[in-house]
């Protein structure tokens, strides 16, 4: 795909290269946040899946940087060399992606218990922590299929929308749509918006380095906030508080009669928004989308979420221009009004659809979800995993899984 678009004999080949692309982005999401949950413990599982949206961050930062040093240039290589630089990035990939480990998670569900073990044990530092016992938390694991199993039985597309599943997989999806109608397409189209507002030169580009520059200390910051106590969900719709802000204040600067002024307001703002996108709804969506389905759907929850957010992506990227091009609606800074309005809603939906999993396990997950919970109580329910029987896995199994869930959580 690389390749097909360094060569790039025409528009039509380009496109067919983007297609392809577009395909392997979308197996690398639903695969590596999925991964990432099922790989690490309770205590880390936020920390795994925020950083993903991190190294969006660094591949947008770099991708800037290079179109900035691409800027004198108007021959054929302003534009190979932006696509033949990727080539550097594949090998790294592949030697990683080889000696990664196969996730516990996985191999239990396929019943492939030793193997399970293993590679656990590859994960851990069993020899640094006495207190950890790899059998202990692959009993966890049996406990919490053969839960989710007597729950939900299929492991398709359409089991996604079967009974309880159905409000999980919505949630899932309308957490990477809400990424789309709080303003993200400000930063997609942040250089061209910039030049519309009144900057000129390379000042767009400055700014858009610095907004994608917020893209990868975002997650250290989320981090942060997880460790002082504060829930993906709370940090979730604080940021869509802040956004909506943002973008307000955005529309208002266009009432400015300071050409000059407002541009520069308007960079400033821009910056204000992408602090509180990569600080919040930006970077924890990762972590809330993997969280949101049960283990045995998770891949599939989260290839349908990513579904839904290209086609949010669709319908936004044709208005955006629209909204911004001089020649055609020439909102220019009033579209700001219009995506406040869309985070609006989009925080009405949240704060009474959206559960908290900070501390909650797979298995209590599933139960608070098969007891229809709502929403706002999922923090101060009281519930244990054990207390519903499990078929297959015996009574010494499950005080193992129990001992492991308590050395899980700590």
């Amino acid at each position: 795909m690389v390749t097909i678009s360094f060569l790039i004999p025409s528009i039509e080949v380009l496109i067919v290269a983007y297609c392809f692309t577009g395909i392997s982005f979308g197996v690398f999401m639903s695969i590596a946040i999925s991964y990432a949950a099922e790989i690490c413990p309770v205590a880390l599982r936020g920390y795994f899946t925020t950083w993903g949206n991190s190294c969006w961050g660094i591949g947008q930062l770099l991708a800037i940087d290079v179109v900035q040093s691409m800027f004198t240039r108007s021959d054929e290589w302003s534009y190979r060399i932006r696509y033949g630089l990727q080539w550097i990035c594949i090998p790294p990939l592949l030697v990683g992606i080889y000696f990664a480990s196969e996730s516990p998670c996985w191999l239990v569900r396929k019943g492939r218990y030793e193997e399970a073990k293993k590679q656990l044990l590859h994960l851990a530092s069993a020899e640094k922590d006495a207190t950890f016992d790899a059998q202990e938390t692959i009993d966890m694991m049996r406990h919490t299929n053969e839960l989710e199993r007597d729950m939900s039985e299929g492991t398709t597309y359409l089991d996604c929308f079967r009974g309880i599943n159905l409000r999980r997989t919505e949630i899932a999806c309308m957490l990477f749509v809400s990424q789309n109608f709080a303003g993200n397409t400000f930063s997609n189209y942040s250089t061209y918006f910039f030049e519309q507002a009144g900057m000129s030169g390379t000042a767009p580009y400055d700014f858009a380095l610095g907004q994608y520059g917020l893209n990868v200390i975002g997650a250290l910051f989320v981090w942060g906030f997880m460790a002082w106590g504060i829930g993906r969900r709370t940090l979730f719709l604080y940021g869509l508080s802040g956004l909506f802000a943002a973008l307000l204040a955005i529309g208002f600067v266009g009432l400015a009669s300071n050409e000059k002024a407002g541009a520069l307001a308007t960079g400033s703002l821009m910056i204000v928004w992408a602090a509180f996108y990569q600080f919040s709804v930006g970077t924890v969506t990762f972590s809330l989308v993997a969280e949101m389905s049960t283990r045995r759907l998770q891949v599939k929850t989260v290839a349908l979420s990513r579904i839904a957010y290209n086609v949010a992506a669709i319908v936004v990227n044709v208005l955006a221009p629209y909204m911004i091009n001089p020649s055609a609606w020439n909102w220019g800074n009033y579209a700001g009004f219009f995506w406040a309005g869309t985070t609006a809603c989009m925080f009405v939906y949240h704060y009474f659809r959206l559960p908290e999993p900070s501390g909650r396990s797979f298995a209590e997950m599933d139960l608070l979800f098969e007891r229809r919970v709502p929403a706002r109580k999922f923090k101060s329910t009281d519930i244990n995993a054990f207390d519903v029987a499990v078929g297959e896995v015996d009574k010494a199994d499950i005080a193992h899984a129990e001992h492991a869930s308590h050395a899980e959580h700590a």
